[in-house]
C-alpha cells in the first residue's frame, strides 16, 4: 500500500480502544469510500513500546517481513500495508473490522470459543520450532509487569495499579501457594527456565478477547507482543484476563483447548500455562477483588482465584518450577 493513499482520507475521526492499545489509532474514510484504521507507532506515547524497547513499531517490521502472509488457514489478520514516516516511526492501515472485534463486555459462546481456540492452535501449529526473529523475546513477554521492570515508569495508570495490586496480593493469597505465585511475579526467571523444556513456536503474546474478531475465522489485531514460546503461554494469558467473559466454565475450556490441540496437547505444559497466566495478571486479580467498585465483580474474582491458586497448585507439583 502506497503511503500517498491517507492523503485522499475525505474524514477521520479517533478510536476509542478502551484502552487496548497504547498507539494512537484514526478511523479514516478513503476518498473510494473504503474505511480504514490507522495505527501510529511513538514510545514516547506507549508505555509498552518503552517497555519493551520498541523504537519504532514492531508490528510493522513483521509485516514488512512477510510474517503475516505466513500466517496458516483458522486465523487471520486485518493488516493492508505499513510502513515508516519521515521520523522513523511506524504506520499501520488495517481493515476496519468495525464491531466484529470483541469489546470487554461481549460474552463469548460456546461455537465462538471453538473457533477462538481451534485458530490459536492451528497459530501455534503452523510455526511449531519455527519462529521467525524479530519476536519480543519470552524473558520480555513474562516479565513484563514485573515490579522492578516497571517501577522506573511509576506514574502511569497502568504501572500504579499493576504495582498497587502485587502489594495487595499477599492478602487475597495467604499460605505457601500464594507467597510462591508472589516470588514469580517479583522474579519471572525460574518460569523462563520452566518453559525451556517445552517446543517453540509464534504466540501472539496478549492473547485476549479484545484483540479478537469473527470473520468467521478468528481474525487477531495488536501483534506488538508477538513472541516466540511454548503455546501454553497463550492459553494461560488469555484464561487469565478473559475468563470472566467465556460462557463455559474454566474446566470445560480446558477441555476445548485439548480438543483444539490434538495430538499436541501438553498436561504438564497447560498447567505451567496456566500458573504463567496468573502470575501475568495476579495482580490485577487482587486490585479486582479488593477494590473493583461492584460488589459482584469481587466475589466472582475472589471465587475464580482459589481456582487459579488450585492449577497453580498443580503446576508446582510438576517439579518442573
Amino acid at each position: 500500500m502506497d503511503p500517498a493513499v491517507l492523503d485522499s482520507a475525505v474524514q477521520r475521526s479517533p478510536v476509542n480502544d478502551d484502552g487496548r492499545s497504547g498507539a494512537a489509532l484514526e478511523r479514516v474514510l478513503l476518498a473510494d469510500g473504503s474505511r480504514v484504521v490507522v495505527k501510529r507507532y511513538d514510545p514516547e506515547q506507549d508505555l509498552v513500546m518503552r517497555m519493551l524497547g520498541d523504537p519504532r513499531g514492531r508490528e510493522v517490521d513483521l509485516w514488512q517481513s512477510g510474517f503475516f502472509d505466513r500466517l496458516p488457514s483458522g486465523i487471520g489478520h486485518a493488516i493492508l500495508g505499513g510502513w515508516f514516516d519521515d521520523d522513523g516511526l511506524g504506520v499501520l492501515v488495517m481493515r476496519d473490522l468495525g464491531d466484529a472485534v470483541l469489546s470487554w463486555h461481549d460474552r463469548v459462546s460456546p461455537a465462538q470459543s471453538r473457533t477462538m481456540f481451534s485458530g490459536l492452535a492451528a497459530l501455534h501449529a503452523g510455526f511449531l520450532d519455527d519462529a521467525p526473529g524479530g519476536l519480543v523475546p519470552l524473558s520480555d513477554n513474562l516479565s513484563v509487569f514485573q515490579p522492578s521492570r516497571i517501577a522506573p515508569f511509576a506514574g502511569n495508570g497502568l504501572v500504579d495499579y499493576a504495582l498497587r495490586g502485587w502489594e495487595l496480593w499477599p492478602e487475597v493469597a495467604p499460605g505457601e501457594v500464594g507467597e510462591r505465585v508472589l516470588a514469580l511475579g517479583l522474579d519471572t526467571t525460574p518460569l523462563e527456565a520452566a518453559w525451556a523444556r517445552f517446543p517453540t513456536t509464534v504466540l501472539h503474546g496478549d492473547a485476549a478477547t479484545v484483540n479478537m474478531a469473527f470473520e468467521p475465522e478468528l481474525t487477531m489485531i495488536d501483534w506488538g507482543l508477538a513472541t516466540a514460546g511454548p503455546a501454553e503461554v497463550d492459553i494461560g494469558r488469555l484464561l487469565a484476563g478473559c475468563l470472566h467473559l467465556f460462557e463455559e466454565s474454566a474446566d470445560e475450556l480446558l477441555e476445548v483447548h485439548r480438543a483444539a490441540a490434538g495430538p499436541s496437547y501438553d498436561e504438564n505444559a497447560t498447567r505451567l500455562g496456566l500458573l504463567t497466566g496468573l502470575v501475568w495478571l495476579g495482580w490485577n486479580k487482587s486490585l479486582d477483588i479488593i477494590e473493583h467498585p461492584t460488589t459482584d465483580v469481587r466475589e466472582r474474582e475472589r471465587t475464580n482465584l482459589a481456582w487459579w491458586l488450585r492449577q497453580a497448585e498443580l503446576a508446582f507439583e510438576t517439579g518442573l518450577i
